[in-house]
């Protein structure tokens, strides 16, 4: 009997500090999304650097050995081969884009008469890559952000802490974002398996004799994650009475409506008067919405993550950067948006890559802790 208390004490000094470190996954969430909306306001290659940059320094120094924070590296390899793909197809179908500095000229391909506008092949400008490879490059950013949100936030926890309105389709956009680290998991764990056995690992042998393998361990996931979903009663409700049905369906699509159209009258000059009143009043009745519809999932949580001041600033972070980058798109759109006709090397803004810097906020204020279980 002493001997279990003496473990009990020692199990229980590990979960307290674990508590100390954690940090919201919605946190990182929001951090990322604030930096990927940043990146929708700019195509300067410089700045789009920068927030790769930033992300990936962050993933390397809060990332753990979980299996799903290994994605980070797929999604990066994704975004080099979106960039590649989208200079490729600039060159075989040409671009919109006049230029003068032709680089090469690839072997034109006549089309008939009922394709006109579209060409195969003919010369290649600098100017038609150089505008690919910037909005590529957005494109790639975008990724990058995504991937480190995977790679820092726990898809598990993150399904705990959405409100019961949304813990179905909580649950299979966790099943979706979770493909992947699996994925990479499973094609690291058999490459690895092959090796030991002296066998290829690598090329279009090594591939087909990986995949299937790789899908037949995704379907066996499926069935067991169905009986096991099945098994904790998913998709079982509650009785609520007919009036707060009616009254949670009013406010979410009132709420919805009211969120787009103020979305749109941000969008517009016209509508600057009643977009963000719109917005927010749209906002507050979807919350609204999602509190009533909460009665039909009743949840109970088990150590909820907290969401304390480290949550506040790391989010707070990546909504800086996105408010800063948004309002330098609006008073100097020609250094966040560089042109290429005349040919010219793009300028790095000093004010905006400031604010880009933001986002290392995280490294700062969330400690270190390398020791978290998977």
């Amino acid at each position: 009997m002493p001997d279990t208390g003496v473990r009990a004490a020692r199990t229980a000094v590990p979960v307290r500090r674990r508590a100390r470190f954690e940090l919201h996954p919605g946190a990182w969430w929001l951090w990322s999304l604030g930096l990927g909306t940043a990146a929708t306001r700019t195509t300067n290659p410089l700045l789009l650097a920068l927030l790769m940059a930033v992300a990936g320094y962050v993933v390397a120094v809060h990332r753990s050995s979980a299996p799903w924070a290994r994605s980070y590296t797929a999604f990066a390899k994704l975004a080099v081969a979106v960039l590649l793909i989208r200079l490729a197809f600039t060159a075989v179908l040409g671009s919109p884009v006049p230029g003068t500095h032709v680089l090469f000229t690839l072997p034109e391909i006549p089309l008939p008469a009922w394709a006109q506008g579209i060409r195969l092949g003919g010369p290649v400008s600098a100017e038609a890559l150089l505008f690919s490879g910037y909005n590529g490059l957005k494109l790639a950013a975008l990724l990058v952000c995504v991937g480190a949100a995977n790679a820092l936030a726990s898809p598990a926890k993150l399904l705990k802490s959405l409100p019961g309105a949304l813990y179905e389709a909580g649950v299979a956009v966790v099943v979706a974002l979770t493909f992947a680290p699996h994925l990479i998991a499973d094609v690291q764990r058999l490459r690895a398996a092959r090796r030991l056995r002296g066998r290829p690992d690598r090329g279009v042998r090594g591939l087909f004799q990986v995949g299937l393998p790789v899908l037949e361990g995704a379907l066996e996931r499926s069935v067991a994650l169905a009986a096991a979903m099945d098994a904790r009663g998913y998709g079982r409700t509650a009785e609520v009475p007919a009036p707060v049905r009616r009254t949670t369906t009013a406010l979410t699509l009132g709420g919805l409506l009211g969120v787009c159209a103020g979305t749109y009258g941000l969008l517009t000059a016209e509508g600057g008067v009643y977009g963000m009143p719109l917005l927010l009043a749209g906002a507050l009745a979807a919350l609204a919405g999602l509190r009533l519809g909460g009665r039909r999932s009743p949840r109970t949580r088990y150590r909820p993550a907290p969401w304390g001041v480290r949550a506040w600033l790391v989010a707070g972070s990546g909504a800086a950067v996105a408010a800063l980058l948004a309002l330098a798109a609006v008073r100097d759109p020609g250094a966040l948006n560089p042109g290429v006709v005349p040919l010219a090397a793009p300028a790095l803004p000093l004010w905006p890559a400031a604010a880009i810097l933001l986002g290392l906020l995280p490294v700062l204020v969330v400690p270190q802790d390398r020791k978290e279980p998977s």
